[in-house]
């Protein structure tokens, strides 16, 4: 058997093992039980995984790295329950949402107790000798600042439905903030938890920050471009439900006063034609729109690559490599 799936399948293992472990109260259930739920939807664990991976690369034990994980995962999934509360979304991952299976206020707060446990893994750090004050603060510092990035990611996504003004600068911040972040946290605390220095720790989260936009940009741009079978909803799926993404604000920015006119009347409309949605997509082409948004995902990854190459060659950064490429050459 392969390094590249022992190492996957012992590190995703042991981030499950110890999710499911989590010593959570069995009362009141109307709190701990939209909790567990929650966690058991499933998920790929990106974020933690790449918490270990990060560890692994610096040289550090990534044993000591599972409470940083477990954080970040805990919150990442608290994000995800409060998000379908604000976007009234009936399902997650294919099943019931913990919102709509249970009730707004039950919902808020799980939510909010699922905070509080994933502060409460960063303790082992302010309570293990192996782990002087500085880096504790450290953890709390980056876990902290992450957290008010996605929210202020979140505010932004928010304000934008009622906008017809967002620039492509703003959208890039926003998606920065809600996908970028927590990305880039989640190994920026591995490379602490290995006790790493901070240029290491910078170039780490750098890694995560373009990795999370072009994970995004790359999203929206399947959107207008992929399978429709192997992407799970027809093409311009976004088009149809009047979404403001990376395509629509470019193409918007770029067109003139008629067809501008005619692409905003697409996006407003509640019910656009196929043909309509068609037309924009074509549009899309005509105003470069897909070519230079394509570039520009190849850029991002190109610079996480570039990032990733200046670490010394072991197992972890194989994994990390891997997984760079299996998000630049997906398609769906």
């Amino acid at each position: 058997m392969s390094q590249k799936i022992d190492l996957n399948t012992s590190l995703i293992g042991q981030i499950e093992k110890e999710l499911s472990g989590l010593p959570l109260p069995d009362t009141p259930n109307s709190l701990y039980d939209p909790f567990r739920y929650a966690l058991k939807m499933g998920g790929k664990r990106v974020r933690p995984f790449m918490c270990l991976l990060a560890n692994g690369l610096c040289g550090g034990n990534t044993d000591e790295a599972i409470p940083a994980a477990l954080a970040v995962e805990i919150l990442h999934n608290f994000t995800l329950v409060h998000d379908d509360i604000m976007d009234r979304a009936d399902t997650r991952r294919g099943v019931e949402s913990v919102f709509h299976k249970w009730d707004t206020n039950k919902a808020i707060l799980s939510g909010d107790v699922m905070f509080s446990v994933s502060m409460q893994q960063l303790n082992y750090y302010g309570s293990n000798e192996k782990f002087g004050k500085h880096d504790y603060a450290a953890l709390n510092e980056v876990f902290l600042n992450a957290i008010t990035t996605v929210c202020e990611g979140q505010a932004l996504d928010m304000d934008f439905v009622d906008r017809q003004d967002v620039d492509h600068d703003e959208y890039l911040n926003m998606i920065a903030g809600k996908t970028g972040a927590l990305l880039g946290a989640s190994l920026e605390m591995g490379a602490i938890t290995a006790q790493a220095g901070s240029d290491t720790r910078k170039k780490l989260y750098s890694f995560g920050m373009e990795l999370g936009l072009a994970f995004q940009i790359q999203d929206d741009l399947l959107d207008a471009t992929a399978d429709p079978e192997k992407f799970g909803k027809k093409l311009g799926g976004d088009i149809y439900e009047g979404k403001k993404t990376y395509l629509t604000i470019l193409a918007l920015e770029r067109a003139d006063g008629e067809n501008k006119a005619f692409i905003q009347q697409v996006l407003d409309d509640n019910n656009p034609a196929n043909d309509s949605v068609t037309k924009v997509l074509e549009m899309f082409h005509q105003l470069g729109v897909i070519k230079d948004i394509s570039n520009e995902v190849d850029t991002h990854y190109e610079k996480a690559e570039e990032i990733l190459n200046d670490f010394s060659e072991s197992p972890y950064k194989t994994e990390l490599n891997n997984l760079l490429l299996f998000l630049k050459n997906r398609d769906h």
